[in-house]
């Protein structure tokens, strides 16, 4: 996932560290302290200003999309997936929430010596299953080996294109006032799963990771819907990055509804018994998709009647106050500010 730019970073995380914390991967407010005062300042050029989850490149007549994420999550596998599944659905919906049907994956894979050979096997079916599902090919690759403490130690990244058919303009310059957030189904789930099978492989769990590849769901709503503003997947600072980005981008108030938020039962309670909002947690198979308010009861129509839409459902509104600031509304009738989570609650979930 590429984190969205915010407009304004605190100078204490912007100046006060001398080396990368593991919390910088979080996906959070030191994330974006790192890009936005070590990296992107020796880097910057429009297309990477834009920061979008994929770079939207004008050749021609065309335009492409391009992508590229890292996977490290631990463990390998999952309730639910596999950190195969995972590289692949992750860069798909990274193009997919751009409006870009994926043409091609490079996938490299950094092995750690001692691997064993039924693990990488058992990964590299997986990867060309979920390929499979979301109609894309790998197309290149490189592979790497290394000594590793770790036996089991293996690392992804991969890269993807895709070319943008659709004229929507999917971006948080265009959101107005009014305008309705809706996600496709529960949250928390992927962050959940992993946590649960990383730090208490001996408890059974009904919490299975929602990764998946988005793209099919995500293509038939912008075929059959005009009014479709911005998309984004929640990754790994939950809906509350989302939605505090969003705040920020647009420069509005993002009103979000606490009882309209679908959570399964069992990840709230596992949520609770860990100690974490769920508002934080990562999920691989969501895309929160801001539409106008007259387009949101024909987007909720069309998402509920693809597989991975069927629970869809509104989650708030942007409101006309300029206050850049994102608020949940509490099922008991208080409200509080969201935040991107400070660094990292759940390291290597992705």
């Amino acid at each position: 996932m590429t984190t969205a730019a915010p407009l304004f970073i605190s100078p204490d995380l912007d100046n006060h560290w001398s080396r990368v914390v593991l919390a910088h991967g979080g996906g959070g407010q030191l994330t974006d302290s790192l890009l936005m005062s070590a990296v992107l300042p020796k880097l910057n050029n429009p297309v990477l200003a834009d920061m979008l989850d994929s770079a939207v490149i004008q050749t021609g007549r065309d335009r492409l999309a391009f992508s590229i994420d890292s996977y490290v999550v631990e463990p390998l596998t999952f309730p639910g997936g596999d950190i195969g599944r995972l590289a692949v659905s992750g860069t798909v919906n990274d193009l997919a929430v751009c409006g870009a049907e994926p043409l091609g994956i490079a996938l490299a894979m950094i092995l750690g010596e001692g691997l064993s050979r039924r693990t990488l096997e058992q990964v590299i079916d997986s990867i060309a299953a979920t390929a499979n599902e979301a109609n894309v090919k790998i197309v290149t690759g490189d592979t790497k080996v290394i000594r590793h403490g770790d036996s089991e130690a293996m690392l992804i990244t991969t890269a993807g294109v895709g070319v943008l058919h659709t004229q929507h303009k999917l971006h948080p310059e265009s959101i107005l006032p009014g305008d309705v957030l809706l996600i496709n189904g529960p949250i928390a789930d992927h962050g959940i799963a992993v946590m649960l099978a990383r730090e208490l492989p001996q408890v059974r769990s009904a919490v299975s990771s929602d990764v998946a590849p988005l793209n099919g769901m995500l293509q038939l709503l912008l075929r059959e819907v005009s009014d479709v503003v911005f998309i984004r997947d929640p990754t790994r600072s939950g809906l509350s990055g989302v939605a505090a980005d969003l705040a920020q981008r647009c420069g509005r108030r993002v009103i979000l509804k606490e009882d309209q938020i679908p959570i399964q039962p069992q990840t709230r309670h596992a949520a609770d018994m860990l100690g974490l909002d769920p508002m934080d947690v990562a999920n691989e198979g969501k895309a929160v998709i801001v539409v106008r308010p007259h387009a949101a009861e024909q987007a909720l129509r069309v998402l509920r009647t693809h597989p991975l839409g069927r629970q869809a459902c509104a989650i708030g509104h942007v409101g006309s106050e300029e206050s850049a600031i994102c608020e949940l509304q509490t099922s008991m009738g208080g409200r509080r500010i969201v935040q991107k989570p400070y660094g990292e609650q759940l390291p290597r979930i992705c």
